[in-house]
């Protein structure tokens, strides 16, 4: 399994969590775990996604994801799990 982690922050807006959804299940990328809130208008997303079958390389994912969080005023970012932890670890 290639875990990756998105995270999404923004200002709320109705659709947000359907785009991005839309888009990884059109790339057979299935959602292991999701968490969102929103604090005072501020909408922020972790997902826990499974990209070993994806249609696309990683890098292109990233990319396309930046791409739809910049058409809705969001910052979207894909990172590889390791990555992620490595970033992380205190």
């Amino acid at each position: 399994m290639k875990r990756t982690v998105i995270t999404v922050v923004g200002k709320d807006s109705v659709g947000i969590i359907a785009r991005v959804c839309t888009y990884l299940a059109e790339n057979q990328v299935n959602i292991l775990d999701i968490s969102q809130t929103i604090v005072d208008g501020f909408f922020n997303m972790m997902m826990i996604v499974d990209t070993s079958r994806c249609k696309v390389d990683f890098g292109v994912l990233a990319d396309e994801m930046e791409r739809i969080g910049e058409e809705m005023s969001c910052i979207i970012k894909a990172q590889r799990e390791d990555i992620f932890d490595n970033m992380h670890r205190i």
